[in-house]
């Protein structure tokens, strides 16, 4: 267990006492009830000021906006099914610990005891191609098959699909929130949210209940689902993604990080391969994510067979005819119209096909084909 955390949710309130301060104190050895006896080596190791010390005198009075909002956490805390792992919990996260500003407080809901188990996040773009969305539920699935939690942020698109994989196959997945756990956001992701409860996964926020979807809030919890994790998959990726920043706190924290290449052509595939450029590990398949972690992980043997591949969708002959002709790069109908000798009017049907059986997909410059492999 740890200490009481009515003393770590009042100290996370004050202003000024961010993580590291907090975590100094954990290391310390010294409780954040110090904090409010004014102990001079905890008013220290927290950076107090001014504004910090009046803060405190606030929690003195019923009547004033924090202590307010601390009761009204405790009371949430007091009857819902929801635990506060504080800094000094037995059961927090240890690879989370080691990241320089853990959060003093994590909010969990779920199997606790899930979060002791190997992760690997799955992160990426929110409005994703289809090959993106395919890409990170089958890793997910493949992730999940070979004994791996897979942990992402519930966001649409990448995020959404790789919390899918995973419970699909009765997988434990963690959804790290930008809000407080009261409010599943977006409210579309609500059913897949309680599925990731039902399959034994669980929901994690550093957030007080009532803490609403800011803007801010969303790249700060991107170091929690990184420092939760072994290493960090980015699907698909624009140069200016989120998921970059992800990406770069996960080598901050040593962790590996991972990326799958696309398309040129695509400017959805150009931050994996920024990412690749700088050293990240290029991923065909999910043995390049396996691999590589088998020593930190030590349940991965190389003896041990894959996950059964998924049988390759039986074309008609036509069709089966201009996929292979088409390619992996971006294709225009002209192009098609040269390379296939057909005439508009007999490929459209085809395409038109090939694309509702999820086959190919229509991007930006023509049609692209989507990626079956994991």
């Amino acid at each position: 267990m740890g200490s009481n955390p009515r003393d770590w949710i009042a100290a996370s309130l004050l202003p000024g006492v961010g993580p590291i301060g907090l975590k100094r104190l954990a290391v310390a050895g010294i409780s954040p009830s110090q904090l409010f006896l004014h102990n001079p080596e905890a008013l220290r190791l927290v950076g107090a000021r001014t504004a910090t010390l009046r803060a405190m005198e606030s929690l003195d009075y019923s009547n004033s906006p924090l202590f307010e909002r601390l009761e009204s956490c405790l009371a949430w805390l007091e009857d819902g099914d929801a635990c506060c792992l504080t800094l000094d919990h037995t059961e927090y996260p240890a690879l989370l610990l080691e990241i320089p500003d853990p959060p003093p407080l994590l909010f969990v809901r779920g199997d606790v005891g899930c979060l002791a188990m190997p992760q690997m996040a799955l992160v990426g773009s929110r409005h994703a191609s289809r090959s993106g969305v395919a890409n990170a539920y089958k890793f997910s699935a493949a992730l999940s098959e070979a004994g791996m939690v897979v942990t992402s942020g519930l966001a649409l698109g990448i995020d959404g699909a790789a919390h899918q994989g995973a419970v699909d196959r009765q997988g434990a997945s963690i959804a790290v929130f930008g809000t407080g756990l009261d409010e599943v956001y977006p409210r579309r992701h609500t059913a897949l949210a309680q599925r990731i409860l039902d399959t034994g996964g669980a929901w994690v926020s550093e957030f007080l209940p009532g803490s609403r979807p800011l803007p801010a809030n969303f790249p700060k919890r991107n170091r929690i689902i990184s420092g939760l994790s072994a290493g960090v998959l980015v699907i698909e990726a624009a140069p200016r993604s989120g998921s970059l920043i992800t990406a770069r706190m996960a080598l901050e924290q040593g962790r590996e990080v991972f990326a799958i290449p696309g398309s040129i052509q695509n400017p959805a595939a150009h931050g994996c391969h920024q990412l690749i450029r700088e050293g990240a590990v290029l991923v065909e398949t999910v043995a390049h994510v396996l691999e590589p972690l088998a020593a930190l992980l030590g349940f991965y043997a190389a003896q041990s067979s894959s996950p059964a591949p998924v049988p390759a969708l039986a074309l008609p002959a036509a069709e089966a005819q201009l996929l292979e002709k088409m390619g992996y790069d971006i294709a225009d109908i002209d192009q098609l119209v040269a390379l296939t000798g057909l005439p508009t009017p007999q490929l459209m049907p085809l395409l038109v096909s090939l694309e509702l059986k999820g086959v190919i997909e229509p991007v930006a410059g023509g049609y692209l084909r989507c990626s079956s492999d994991t």
